[in-house]
Protein backbone atom coordinates (compact mmCIF):
# COMPACT_ATOMS: atom_id res chain seq x y z
CA UNK A 1 0.00 0.00 0.00
CA UNK A 2 1.67 3.26 -0.92
CA UNK A 3 1.88 5.94 1.38
CA UNK A 4 1.39 9.64 0.26
CA UNK A 5 1.65 12.69 2.38
CA UNK A 6 0.11 10.74 5.13
CA UNK A 7 -2.15 8.86 3.58
CA UNK A 8 -2.69 4.90 2.83
CA UNK A 9 -3.57 4.82 -0.86
CA UNK A 10 -5.96 1.48 -2.11
CA UNK A 11 -3.47 -0.51 -3.90
CA UNK A 12 -6.26 -1.89 -6.29
CA UNK A 13 -7.19 0.91 -7.38
CA UNK A 14 -5.53 2.78 -10.81
CA UNK A 15 -3.43 5.38 -9.95
CA UNK A 16 -5.21 8.19 -11.15
CA UNK A 17 -8.07 6.94 -8.95
CA UNK A 18 -6.42 5.96 -6.02
CA UNK A 19 -4.73 9.71 -6.33
CA UNK A 20 -7.83 10.89 -5.80
CA UNK A 21 -8.10 9.80 -2.11
CA UNK A 22 -6.03 12.76 -0.81
CA UNK A 23 -7.55 16.16 -0.13
CA UNK A 24 -7.51 18.63 -2.75
CA UNK A 25 -6.66 16.48 -5.40
CA UNK A 26 -9.49 15.61 -8.28
CA UNK A 27 -9.35 13.75 -11.41
CA UNK A 28 -7.80 16.26 -13.54
CA UNK A 29 -5.05 17.30 -11.03
CA UNK A 30 -4.69 13.30 -10.57
CA UNK A 31 -4.29 12.71 -14.42
CA UNK A 32 -1.90 15.33 -14.65
CA UNK A 33 0.26 14.49 -12.04
CA UNK A 34 0.20 10.77 -13.94
CA UNK A 35 1.64 12.85 -17.00
CA UNK A 36 3.76 14.66 -15.70
CA UNK A 37 6.05 11.73 -14.08
CA UNK A 38 5.81 9.87 -17.10
CA UNK A 39 3.36 6.42 -15.08
CA UNK A 40 1.16 4.10 -17.24
CA UNK A 41 -2.66 6.06 -15.92
CA UNK A 42 -3.20 2.07 -16.08
CA UNK A 43 -1.18 0.78 -13.77
CA UNK A 44 -2.40 -0.22 -10.23
CA UNK A 45 -1.16 1.40 -7.56
CA UNK A 46 0.13 -2.44 -5.94
CA UNK A 47 2.57 -2.73 -9.26
CA UNK A 48 4.73 0.83 -8.45
CA UNK A 49 8.22 0.65 -7.43
CA UNK A 50 9.23 2.92 -4.86
CA UNK A 51 10.98 4.83 -7.37
CA UNK A 52 7.71 5.95 -9.22
CA UNK A 53 5.94 6.49 -5.90
CA UNK A 54 8.85 8.87 -5.09
CA UNK A 55 8.13 10.56 -8.65
CA UNK A 56 4.34 11.31 -7.43
CA UNK A 57 5.10 11.78 -3.87
CA UNK A 58 7.62 15.11 -5.22
CA UNK A 59 5.37 16.46 -7.64
CA UNK A 60 2.12 16.67 -5.24
CA UNK A 61 4.68 18.45 -2.79
CA UNK A 62 6.19 20.27 -5.07
CA UNK A 63 3.25 21.59 -6.73
CA UNK A 64 -0.05 20.97 -4.90
CA UNK A 65 -1.31 21.88 -1.00
CA UNK A 66 -2.90 18.90 -0.07
CA UNK A 67 -4.25 17.20 3.34
CA UNK A 68 -3.25 19.57 6.73
CA UNK A 69 -2.14 22.09 4.87
CA UNK A 70 -5.27 22.51 2.20
CA UNK A 71 -8.31 21.65 5.16
CA UNK A 72 -6.31 24.92 8.21
CA UNK A 73 -6.36 27.22 4.55
CA UNK A 74 -10.05 26.48 4.45
CA UNK A 75 -11.10 26.55 7.25
CA UNK A 76 -9.14 30.00 7.91
CA UNK A 77 -11.17 31.42 4.92
CA UNK A 78 -14.64 30.56 6.42
CA UNK A 79 -13.28 31.94 10.21
CA UNK A 80 -12.54 34.94 8.57
CA UNK A 81 -15.68 35.49 6.48
CA UNK A 82 -17.80 34.85 9.95
CA UNK A 83 -15.30 37.39 11.80
CA UNK A 84 -16.33 39.97 9.35
CA UNK A 85 -19.77 39.28 9.39
CA UNK A 86 -20.36 39.01 5.55
CA UNK A 87 -23.12 37.35 3.92
CA UNK A 88 -21.29 34.02 3.82
CA UNK A 89 -20.05 34.24 7.15
CA UNK A 90 -23.29 34.95 8.74
CA UNK A 91 -24.87 31.89 6.61
CA UNK A 92 -21.97 29.63 7.97
CA UNK A 93 -23.26 30.65 11.52
CA UNK A 94 -26.13 29.90 11.02
CA UNK A 95 -25.77 26.86 9.19
CA UNK A 96 -27.52 27.47 5.79
CA UNK A 97 -26.85 27.45 2.31
CA UNK A 98 -24.89 30.08 1.44
CA UNK A 99 -24.52 30.25 -2.60
CA UNK A 100 -28.22 31.69 -3.20
CA UNK A 101 -29.98 28.08 -2.79
CA UNK A 102 -33.84 27.97 -2.06
CA UNK A 103 -34.53 27.28 1.33
CA UNK A 104 -38.45 27.28 1.85
CA UNK A 105 -39.14 23.72 0.87
CA UNK A 106 -35.51 22.19 -0.12
CA UNK A 107 -32.06 22.54 1.93
CA UNK A 108 -33.36 19.96 4.76
CA UNK A 109 -29.84 18.12 4.74
CA UNK A 110 -28.39 21.53 5.48
CA UNK A 111 -31.39 23.21 8.20
CA UNK A 112 -31.55 20.09 9.52
CA UNK A 113 -35.08 18.07 10.55
CA UNK A 114 -37.93 19.99 10.47
CA UNK A 115 -39.27 21.14 14.34
CA UNK A 116 -42.32 19.35 15.02
CA UNK A 117 -45.51 21.05 15.00
CA UNK A 118 -47.97 20.30 17.45
CA UNK A 119 -46.08 18.34 19.36
CA UNK A 120 -44.83 14.68 18.89
CA UNK A 121 -46.97 11.80 16.65
CA UNK A 122 -47.91 9.02 19.26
Amino acid sequence: MARIVGVDIPKNKKVTIGLTYLFGIGLTSAKKIVAESGIDPEKRIKDLDEKEVQKIRKIIEGKYKVEGDLRTEVQMNIRRLKDIGCYRGIRHIRNMPLRGQNTQSNARSHKGPRPPIGGRKK
